[in-house]
């Protein structure tokens, strides 16, 4: 029998070994995290974001870490071995305690209150940004870059308006030089996400979404489609190449030199959905492709929807006969019909006019009466006693 613990401790060495193996995958997921994309900003915008997680964080540590502590101090004073604790089973208040209890958090929520508040205006993708790095604010008169993303299945195009150029999943900046993306979608919904630079922004079919942003080291990094979209959603990714001023300029000039043209039948090949696409490039873009393709009618013959909404408000948009005979639409989004649409819940208290209750014939031979004081109406004994349809009421009795 005395040989008998070395062996076991022998045996159980595995699977203590199996055993910390899944505790320790957590804590080494978390220190591989922190070297990411999104705590590594290249951009001030990502920078922003950044250090507002560390804020929030920080904020919520403040009362999170005094409660785990505390937890293991209570557990341990008050063990049931301790004689030296206090012990007082008619406790019930303590003005100190209640204070410290409700004034922490409640002061914490009002930091981050204030802190999301700000961070959401400043932060906001529409607006300019006011500065390009924390040591250097943007020029007003500065005119950002401006770059139209399109998401494709399963791609990324960008095209460059002012350059006349296009690309496919690869997109080069101007360090410390603003841009203006502006967005949508050929099919259905995508995120466009460069951790390194700005959040993300979806992209959406009919729709157009704006995203001001910066890069400040240059560098290569990766951006990607953070919405799944289909088969090939995990290869919807592209290079996010960061330049200075003369090596962009180099690179426009070799797109320009070696790529095509992205005509609209180009387009709408480009457009099919395809996987693990490499890197395009197009030298000269067919005028207004962006405008046609957020209004959806690339296409030779497809009216595009202002044409639609055009068409709609010269048959009687914003008339209200026109509108309740079904004809046209309304002049803009704040325009409402004139009159009111006939039902009182549509109607002031005043509009409503009263009217007689007039309800449905009695059919012959149906059970119950006329004169709402008859104790026939009370009768359930057709709902007690099953019975065929149309027996008279002296048989169900």
């Amino acid at each position: 029998m005395r040989d008998h613990p070395p062996l076991m401790r022998r045996e159980q060495r595995p699977l203590l070994r199996r055993i910390r193996l899944p505790l320790l995958l957590p804590l080494l997921a978390l220190a591989t995290a922190c070297s990411g994309a999104v705590l590594d900003p290249a951009g001030d915008v990502a920078l922003q974001q950044r250090n507002l997680i560390y804020i929030s964080t920080a904020l919520m540590l403040l009362i999170i870490v005094p409660v785990l502590i505390l937890t293991v101090v209570f557990a341990w004073r008050y063990r049931q071995g301790n004689k030296d604790a206090t012990y007082d089973p008619h406790f019930d208040h303590s003005t100190t305690l209640e204070l410290v209890i409700w004034s922490a958090p409640l002061l914490i929520i009002i930091a981050l209150g204030a802190l999301t508040w700000s961070s959401t205006h400043l932060l906001d993708p529409f607006r300019p940004l006011n500065r390009l790095s924390a040591t250097k604010a943007a020029v007003p008169n500065d005119k950002p870059l401006r770059v139209q993303v399109v998401s494709l299945d399963w791609k990324w195009l960008f095209i460059y308006p002012e350059l006349g150029i296009a690309t496919v999943n690869e997109l080069a900046l101007p360090v410390d030089r603003q841009v203006r993306f502006d967005m949508t979608s050929s099919n259905m919904m995508n995120t466009f996400y460069a951790p390194t630079m700005a959040g993300m922004v979806y992209t959406m079919p009919g729709m157009r979404s704006t995203l001001h942003a910066v890069l400040n080291k240059p560098g290569t990094y990766e951006g990607m489609s953070a919405n799944y979209s289909g088969a090939g959603f995990s290869y919807m990714r592209f290079a996010l190449r960061g330049l200075d001023q003369a090596g962009f300029d180099r690179w426009v000039a070799g797109v320009r030199g070696r790529g095509g043209a992205l005509s609209t039948a180009n387009y709408l090949k480009l457009e099919r959905p395809s996987e693990r696409v490499p890197a395009m490039h197009f030298a000269r873009v067919q005028p207004d492709l962006f405008r046609r393709i957020f209004e959806r009618c690339v296409a030779p013959g497809t009216p595009c929807m202002s044409e639609t909404m055009a068409r709609d408000r010269a048959a009687g948009g914003g008339d209200p006969h026109a509108m309740q005979m079904g004809e046209g639409m309304p002049a803009g989004r704040g325009s409402m019909p004139r009159s009111k649409p006939e039902g009182a819940l549509m109607k002031d208290t005043d509009e409503i006019e009263t009217a007689p209750n007039v309800g449905k014939p009695r059919q012959p031979g149906a059970p119950g009466a006329t004169d709402p004081a008859s104790s026939r109406n009370r009768d359930m004994t057709n709902l007690l006693l099953p019975t065929a349809p149309g027996t008279p009421a002296a048989a169900r009795g």
